[in-house]
């Protein structure tokens, strides 16, 4: 589907009808970007379904802490629990609903780089926006 798009989008900027007539007809220039964004995001999920493809998913280890790859639930200061999975790749990705949804983070955001090594128990104090927030690794798997 994406690949439909972004070739669509490609076609779009290269068609003869969508040549600029004046300065301000942008429609071919619109449609290029539209194009270059579209296959860097075909590139980026190539990207993370290799990284996926390769990954080697480990079991917690105490000795270890946590690693990409393990699911942890995570609780903040008002009691809301929070399950993410520390993928290699596609942050943001959410998997499931209500009590089961399950968020991807990477150990390239602040919250993945302050959870490697961690343990169960384990409390992390997280910068957000103007203000602090205080977590507590619930579980790890």
């Amino acid at each position: 589907m994406i690949r439909r798009a972004a070739q669509t989008a490609y076609e779009a900027a290269t068609a003869e009808e969508n040549i600029a007539e004046n300065k301000y007809d942008t429609l071919s220039l619109e449609a290029s970007y539209l194009a270059t964004g579209q296959a860097r995001r075909m590139e980026e999920i190539r990207q993370a379904r290799s990284a996926y493809q390769q990954l080697s998913l480990r079991d917690y280890d105490a000795q270890r802490g946590i690693q990409v790859s393990n699911l942890v639930l995570l609780e903040d200061q008002d009691g809301r629990r929070q399950w993410l999975f520390l993928g290699p790749e596609a942050a943001g990705l959410k998997i499931g609903e209500g009590d089961g949804l399950v968020t991807v983070i990477t150990p390239r955001s602040p919250l993945g780089q302050q959870l490697l090594g961690k343990l169960e128990e384990d409390e992390l104090d997280l910068a957000v926006g103007n203000g602090r927030q205080a977590l507590v690794i619930i579980s790890v798997k």
